[in-house]
């Protein structure tokens, strides 16, 4: 093992990959030269030339147009989208092309195609620079959605994406890059649809999404102090398609009492899917209503207080864990 930031493991993954099969190539705005704007592909160019990172215009709908062809054509293209408020750029590419076109080939053409997505608030951006669009493409099928929360399984899903045969959006959040975990210093991959239990409990099981697995972790350990303690399971999907139902019923079934915790907003946000999921499954073993924490039905503010605001955090999670035990 070795400890390293999310941001230098999504590097490493993208070094390894490019270096194991000479399919795989990198195309966004600025991966090239300026090694990313958050940095992460730093180094790539100088490493692999410029037919392999290639730097595009501004053109969100161009970059996945072209990485979907290179894709049906037998490459492994990584795409990046800068800010992924910006996924609405390339929506008709995303949903009418890359995510069906498997499926109106007859499975004759694959769509190796990984999409990098860097979401969420990373602190006074604002309104279009800070949305956390997972759920947007939750309800279109075709496409794999991945949100890692740790440096290992940022690298271990990436590598996974990278050499499965269907497209994969791939999120990453700003605030996540400089998290520091340990990561296996041998090659692995961590497979798609196995949620990760980070810790067991036995009163509230908190599902948290991506940034929010450590405003989980942190309002567990808080919980469990206190004069009433109270025992959080804490569990981390990772990747929203396909979702691994069977751990999180597994879960329910043992606390009776559930919270999803995520950055998107929590009006349809995947929390919704989620909570519907395990009523559908697990409605049976619910000692109280389902709680969801989520960001406030509001734009992202400029102004850091109403940001912090808006945005949800561990104290939160907190304030629902107490409600649920009432």
């Amino acid at each position: 093992m070795r400890t390293i930031t999310y941001s230098e493991a999504i590097n490493e993954a993208l070094r390894e990959e490019m270096e194991r099969d000479a399919n795989v190539f990198i195309i966004g705005e600025d991966v090239g030269t300026m090694g990313g704007v958050f940095g992460v592909t730093a180094g790539l160019l100088k490493e692999y030339g410029a037919q392999r990172v290639i730097d595009t215009p501004i053109s969100e709908a161009g970059i996945i147009g072209a990485a979907l062809g290179a894709a049906m054509m037998g490459m492994r293209p990584v795409a990046e989208i800068m800010f992924g408020d910006f996924l609405g750029c390339a929506g008709d590419q995303l949903i009418n092309q890359v995510a069906k076109a498997r499926y109106m080939s007859g499975g004759k053409a694959r769509i190796p195609l990984t999409i990098r997505v860097a979401t969420g608030a990373p602190g006074a951006s604002a309104a279009q620079h800070s949305q956390s669009p997972e759920s947007w493409f939750m309800n279109v099928p075709g496409l794999k959605i991945v949100c890692p929360a740790t440096p290992a399984d940022a690298k271990g899903l990436l590598k996974s994406a990278i050499r499965g045969e269907d497209p994969v959006l791939y999120f990453e959040h700003k605030m996540l890059y400089a998290e520091k975990g340990d990561v296996p210093d041998q090659d692995f991959v961590v497979e798609f649809g196995k949620a990760s239990v980070i810790r067991a409990g036995t009163d509230v099981t908190i599902i948290a999404i991506g940034s929010m697995v450590r405003h989980a972790l942190a309002a567990a350990k808080q919980l469990a102090k206190e004069s009433r303690p109270i025992s959080c399971e804490v569990i981390d999907p990772r990747t929203l398609v396909p979702l691994d139902v069977p751990t999180l019923v597994q879960s329910t079934r043992k606390t009776g009492r559930v919270i999803i915790a995520h950055e998107a907003h929590k009006r349809a946000g995947p929390g919704a899917e989620i909570a519907a999921v395990i009523a559908e499954e697990a409605l049976d073993y619910l000692d109280s209503p389902i709680a969801r924490v989520a960001a406030r039905n509001v734009p992202l503010p400029y102004a850091p207080a109403l940001e912090q605001f808006v945005l949800p955090d561990s104290e939160d999670i907190i304030q629902a864990a107490r409600a649920l035990m009432r």
